[in-house]
């Protein structure tokens, strides 16, 4: 029998930004603690990503006790306060209540993308809530595309790799966690995970877009738009091109590095 467990854990302090690699985290009712609390909008208070600037890849972050850091290329390091100014910002389908950040980050960034941008960010207080067509229940998430958690596999970015001739690397899907020691596109099949102690629900099978296509060293997209486009020669379903799955956690705890997993299944 194989033993499933946890490979990796991600965090992404600030939607399109680099990720931080952790070796546990603690989950709330938004998803992993501080994942995507803040988000980067533009002049019409819309939500902006690397689907439309790239570059945002070369933006690093990290976490300390004051808060959420920042490196931007060429302009140096910044803390990411908000101002408690409120403003409403627009994710997707979704008008989302927000509180603008201090001017010093938000200028610098916008120096940097060659156009006007400010970062916002997510209070305790702003409600946002999880796709009802999936969930029924009532629960929230933060700046993420839609859904609190995002799993992937080893062993299928192994076989997606045999068929790549330049091989690409789990950054560009972007999971919180990512799972070893199950078979290839298994995660297909799966209903309930037990990470741990802490019981996940699998609620969609993640869609992936252009975004998949940005090194996320350089910040360049592939001419040749992969992996994508190989993606889409074999992964197509009626829920788009599917790499990963998005779930929702049960209950508030922690997981960790090495925890083991056990998959309930579909028959």
């Amino acid at each position: 029998m194989r033993l499933v467990k946890v490979h990796s854990l991600h965090i992404y302090p600030v939607k399109s930004l680099t990720g931080i690699q952790v070796s546990s985290f603690e989950m709330d009712d938004f998803g992993p603690k501080g994942d995507r609390r803040w988000m980067i909008v533009d002049t019409d208070r819309n939500f902006v990503t690397q689907r439309a600037i790239p570059e945002l890849a070369k933006i690093t972050t990290s976490i300390s006790d004051a808060g959420v850091n920042i490196h931007i290329p060429g302009e140096g390091d910044f803390a990411l306060k908000a101002t408690g100014e409120e403003l409403r910002v627009l994710v997707w389908r979704d008008w989302v209540k927000a509180q603008e950040g201090e001017s010093d980050a938000s200028e610098a960034l916008s120096r940097f993308c060659g156009k006007d941008l400010r970062f916002v960010y997510m209070p305790d207080s702003s409600f946002r809530r999880v796709d009802a067509g999936r969930v029924t229940e009532y629960r929230r998430v933060g700046f993420a595309d839609g859904f609190p958690f995002l799993i992937t596999s080893l062993a299928s970015l192994k076989e997606l790799n045999g068929r790549l001739e330049v091989p690409v690397d789990m950054r560009r899907f972007r999971p919180n966690i990512v799972v070893e020691g199950s078979a290839a596109w298994q995660e297909d099949r799966w209903c309930e995970l037990l990470i741990g102690e802490q019981r996940f629900s699998i609620v969609k099978p993640c869609s992936r877009c252009v975004l998949t296509t940005v090194d996320p060293d350089t910040g360049v997209k592939d001419p040749g738009l992969q992996p994508l486009r190989m993606l889409s020669s074999y992964r197509k379903t009626v829920d788009g091109v599917i790499f990963g799955q998005n779930a929702i956690n049960e209950l508030p705890g922690v997981i960790h590095v090495g925890d083991s997993i056990t998959a309930i299944e579909t028959e």
